[in-house]
Parts: C-alpha cells; sequence; structure tokens
C-alpha cells in the first residue's frame, strides 16, 4: 500500500520546510510514503527547498496556473507514481500533519473512497467572524448541491483512493475543493469527513484578494458545478419560477380586462408574454442540457477507462512509476505544459 502525499506550492519557501517536517514518516498499514509537491509558477526557492529536503517528486508549473490546475496535475503525477492512496495538505502548515493517519484510516478499512478534514472554524482564532460565518454558508451550499453531509467543504486536507482520483475532474479554475465534492456527491463516490486540527497561521491566505471576491468565485463554482450535474432539475427551477411569474402577469392582465379596463395594461401583457416564452425557452434548455450531460457520463466513463489503462500499465511497466524527467501534458491536456521529476530519494 503505497502513500503520496501531495502539496501545491506558490512561493512557499519560508514555510514548506515547516511543512515538510510535520509530515508523517510511517503509518500502520501503509507500506511506503513518499512526498510530492506541485511547484505552481514560484519565483522563489520553492523548489530548491523540496529538493533539498528531499521530495520524492516535483511537478512544475513554469506559469502560475491556479490551485484547481495545480491540484490536478498532482494527482496525475500521484497516480502515474503507483499511488494507492493520495493526500492532499497546504504548504503553509495549516493543517496538523499528524491527522493525515485518521485521514487515510477509513480508507484503509475501505469504509469510503473520500476523507475530508472538517477543521475546527469556530474554534480557529484568526478566522474572523464574517470568514466563519461564510465557511459554514458555503459548506451549506455544498451538502445540498452535493447531497453530502460534508460539514467543511472548503478544506484542501483530504484523502483519495486510486479509484476515486482517477474519476476526478476539475473544470473551472479557481479551486478543486468545491467542485470535486459536489462531483462526487453527484457521482455517488463515498466521502466521509473526520475531524482535524490545524495550526498557527504562518501567512495570510492566498486563495482571495477579498472577501467579496471569494465569496463570488466559490457562488460561481458551486453554480457551475450544480449546472454540470443536475442540469435539468436546475433549469427547470429557474424556468418555472420565470415561467409562473409571466402566468401572473397574465391573470393580473386578465383580471382587469374582465373589469373592462385591460386598455391601460397592455405593458403587463407584454411582459407577460415576453417571460412566459423566456420561462419556456429556459425548460427546453434543461432537456437539452440534460442530454449533454448524459454524454458526459458516458466520457466520464470512457475518461476513467483510459486512464486505468494509462496509470495501471505505467506502473506495471515500471514497478513504481517514472523514473527521471517526462513532459506531463502530451498525453493529458489538463496538465498540459508542466513536468515531473523523480528525484531520487528513496
Amino acid at each position: 500500500m503505497k502513500l503520496i502525499i501531495q502539496i501545491p506550492c506558490y512561493n512557499e519557501e519560508k514555510t514548506l520546510a515547516i511543512a515538510l517536517d510535520a509530515l508523517p514518516k510511517q503509518i500502520e498499514g501503509i507500506d511506503k510514503i513518499e512526498y510530492l509537491i506541485v511547484n505552481d509558477g514560484s519565483k522563489d526557492k520553492t523548489v530548491q527547498v523540496a529538493r533539498d529536503w528531499g521530495v520524492h517528486y516535483v511537478v512544475n508549473f513554469k506559469k502560475n496556473k491556479g490551485l484547481a490546475k495545480g491540484f490536478m496535475a498532482g494527482i496525475d503525477a500521484c497516480l502515474r507514481n503507483g499511488a494507492d492512496i493520495i493526500v492532499n495538505t497546504d504548504a503553509d502548515n495549516q493543517y496538523c500533519a499528524e491527522d493525515i493517519e485518521k485521514l487515510v484510516r477509513p480508507l484503509l478499512e475501505g469504509k469510503t473512497d473520500i476523507v475530508i478534514g472538517a477543521r475546527p472554524i469556530d474554534q480557529t482564532e484568526h478566522f474572523s467572524f464574517l470568514k466563519k460565518k461564510l465557511q459554514h454558508l458555503g459548506s451549506y451550499v455544498v451538502r445540498k448541491a452535493s447531497k453530502s453531509n460534508i460539514p467543511d467543504a472548503p478544506s484542501g486536507f483530504r484523502a483519495y483512493s486510486r479509484e476515486a482520483a482517477m474519476r476526478l475532474n476539475v473544470v473551472n479554475e479557481y479551486t478543486y475543493t468545491l467542485e470535486t465534492i459536489v462531483q462526487a456527491g453527484r457521482s455517488k463516490i463515498a466521502m466521509e469527513s473526520v475531524p482535524v486540527r490545524t495550526n498557527e497561521e504562518l501567512r495570510p491566505s492566498r486563495l482571495f484578494n477579498s472577501m467579496f471576491g471569494y465569496v463570488k468565485k466559490s457562488i460561481v463554482t458551486i453554480f457551475r458545478a450544480f449546472m454540470m450535474y443536475k442540469p435539468m432539475k436546475f433549469f427547470t427551477i429557474v424556468g418555472s419560477v420565470i415561467f409562473l411569474l409571466g402566468a401572473a402577469l397574465g391573470v393580473r392582465f386578465l383580471v382587469y380586462w374582465f373589469m373592462g379596463m385591460g386598455g391601460g395594461h397592455v405593458q403587463s401583457l407584454i411582459l407577460c408574454s415576453t417571460l412566459l416564452l423566456l420561462g419556456f425557452q429556459t425548460i427546453v434548455i434543461g432537456f437539452l442540457a440534460d442530454v449533454i450531460a448524459a454524454n458526459r457520463k458516458l466520457l466520464e466513463d470512457v475518461q476513467y477507462h483510459v486512464r486505468e489503462m494509462n496509470y495501471d500499465g505505467v506502473k506495471r511497466r515500471t514497478g513504481e512509476g517514472m523514473n527521471g524527467e517526462e513532459e506531463f501534458g502530451k498525453k493529458n491536456s489538463g496538465t498540459r505544459g508542466t513536468e515531473t521529476k523523480k528525484t531520487g530519494k528513496e
């Protein structure tokens, strides 16, 4: 049983060594633990710090591409290198590394395929009151959209089985945390949450520049994921609301018309017709989107089997995965422009 712990990094030379030093060296039930960083176009000595420390793999982006693309590039590299379990954590040492054992235990026991660490949000001192409330609100919306019971959806401290990792798809460029939960919930992938601890803040979060920007991007990500996985329900609800508004205006016009005052309410009739037509078209779009979603599911199944042949083929040919350097993106457009280097640590 092989575990690879991946850490997305962007200019983390000051905190990376602290995070790496805290990582577990052995876990009961795990035969081998390896470490991987995703260098998202860092301008400082992040890669040098990682190599000096002795990480096994470095995935390099020549230009900053964001957390979502970095996460998927790391997943790709972990699978290519034979990981049976993948743990994702942060380079700022936000999460208590000792709790990695708590994350992987349900996977080792075969109880689930994804485990997400739930932070003590209300007890975290460096979280502002507004941030705490928004974290709870965002998690609530994700639970409803994914039909899951994950209490801390934005948490990046999580573990994936090999099976679950091969089914992951992230299409937004902001963050993977919310979309992957919605995807897993709607695809019936087993998920559960375990309580984890956090450490003192070493630096401010880089995921968002302002609270408004964070809320806006999170809402867009959730709605986009929901539209992808439940398009019929989404467009039917939106279309029905618009159609009912138009119908209400139509009833209002008829009341005035039977009272002999219809001539002064032609504008309501025009708006009524527009809303009825718009609502009907939105519902029709829902039907079309549902057909597209069915095709997407077929493509995801094909993608899964291609990944299975690709990753497991690499694992069988090499025994451990890649050796030396390999350019990513030639066979996987999701990680184009990256390279992965095995540092040689054993």
